[in-house]
């Protein structure tokens, strides 16, 4: 049996400002540090042979500072573009609060919350997943199907991309799922990456 653990960084400074963040490279709270400590205590204990993060610094820290706090033998983790947040394009930067009063409450939810809409030179929930699943194809499900553990963090909507395709939910189940701040999701494959069990540490 092969474990694969996934989370989402802890709070970002642009979480806490209530902004859309994006790619754009900000970094870690106070709170989001010790979210990224809290997380390792969860992990404490498993072993996993390859750690991915994005190539944003709020998901590389918490990645490290998880592994830190479980006490993890050193690991050189793998970052990679692919694995990034959603681009919000024109939102990236701009105030949750604002937006909606400037463009609207629904068409802001349309940008947030469908599958296949983009926000302005953005992507879509599926562009996100249209390069993040490829990836994981790719680049970590050989290692899982060789019988290696891994570890991933990453952001609330790659993470969504993955969870729909290791769950295999609907666009509409997806949307739905709450991902909260630097909690593991513990997944447990059989030789075939046939999902036996899925759930929250």
């Amino acid at each position: 049996m092969t474990q694969l653990v996934i989370f989402r960084h802890g709070q970002s400074v642009w979480n806490l400002e209530n902004k859309f963040t994006g790619w754009v490279d900000v970094a870690l709270t106070e709170k989001g540090i010790q979210e990224a400590k809290n997380a390792g205590q969860k992990i404490k204990g498993y072993k996993f042979d390859f750690a991915y993060a994005s190539d944003l610094q709020r998901a590389q820290n918490t990645l490290k500072l998880a592994l830190e706090s479980a006490e993890h033998p050193a690991i050189t983790p793998i970052y990679n573009k692919a694995l990034n947040e959603r681009m919000y394009g024109d939102l990236q930067g701009l105030d949750k609060t604002e937006t909606a009063k400037k463009f609207g409450e629904d068409q802001v939810k349309i940008w947030r919350r469908s599958y296949d809409i983009a926000p302005p030179n953005g992507e879509s929930l599926k562009d996100t997943a249209d390069r993040v699943i490829p990836y994981f194809e790719s680049e970590i499900l050989p290692k899982l199907k060789s019988g290696k553990n891994v570890v991933i963090a990453a952001h609330g909507n790659s993470l969504r991309a993955l969870i729909m395709y290791l769950e295999r939910m609907t666009p509409e189940q997806i949307l739905e799922f709450e991902i909260g701040t630097a909690q593991p999701r513990l997944y447990e494959l059989d030789e075939n990456l046939k999902v036996l069990s899925a759930k929250n540490l």
